[in-house]
């Protein structure tokens, strides 16, 4: 098993995407990126700039002869978007390497309104349905039923969780759980899985309180220890 994480905040972006190859697959998961665009009335850095189109050149090559494409939720540093700003990536530079893959898409039961408008734009502008993959698996593919994106009892709704399994060796791809809900981390444990690509808590943000990042760091020593390698961005970085 092979596997280059594309676009995270470390690498100058906003996203947490990454693909999977194994002996008969190649996976792409959340296939987006995004700066933060006119974020407190800022434009982003020029270096910015240029990450987000390096990462958006990335994910076009990772998507050529991609066997599989995987989306853990919808929101726009995720997926391809049809009204991507410039910073963003737009439908438009990937729809003709979408046709062949398949999608393993999270559901659009438990999440926002404008969660589930992006989904319904993807899926007609890809002129496909997108189906819903949690809780399923194929081969060495599985995926969580729906776990928080971030908390338990917060407003962000859901996201889906994948697993990659060969030879042995377990990848999870465990994005915007952001170590603020057990539930997650339950799962992700479960697993049993040698590398966890995961989202850390979002500690930029004010409304975090100090007792909320502390229980984020016990859930995140908790899953480190239980897994040979941990590789916390997005959020976090």
């Amino acid at each position: 098993m092979q596997i280059e994480i594309l676009g995270t905040e470390s690498l100058g972006v906003r996203g947490l995407c990454c693909v999977v190859r194994t002996k008969d697959r190649k996976v792409v998961i959340d296939p987006g990126v995004a700066l933060g665009f006119r974020r407190h009335s800022l434009l982003p850095h020029p270096v910015q700039v240029a990450a987000s189109e390096r990462t958006r050149r990335l994910i076009e090559r990772a998507l050529e002869g991609a066997t599989d494409i995987v989306i853990s939720h919808y929101h726009g540093d995720h997926i391809p978007l049809v009204d991507a700003n410039p910073y963003q990536l737009s439908v438009e530079r990937v729809i003709k390497l979408c046709i062949r893959p398949r999608f393993w898409a999270k559901g659009t039961k438990d999440i926002s309104y404008n969660q589930t408008r992006r989904a319904k734009a993807l899926a007609n502008s890809l002129g496909r349905i997108l189906p819903v993959a949690e809780g399923t698996s194929d081969g060495t593919l599985t995926f969580s039923p729906p776990v928080p994106h971030g908390e338990r009892w917060g407003c962000g709704g859901s996201v889906m969780m994948s697993r990659v399994e060969e030879d042995g060796e377990v990848f999870v791809h465990a994005s915007d759980i952001q170590m603020l809900n057990d539930t997650a981390i339950r799962q992700i444990l479960a697993w049993q899985p040698n590398i966890v690509l995961a989202s850390g808590p979002p500690i930029y943000l004010p409304s975090l309180t100090s007792e909320e990042q502390e229980d984020a760091l016990r859930r995140t020593l908790r899953l480190a220890k239980g897994v040979d390698t941990l590789i916390l961005d997005h959020h976090l970085m």
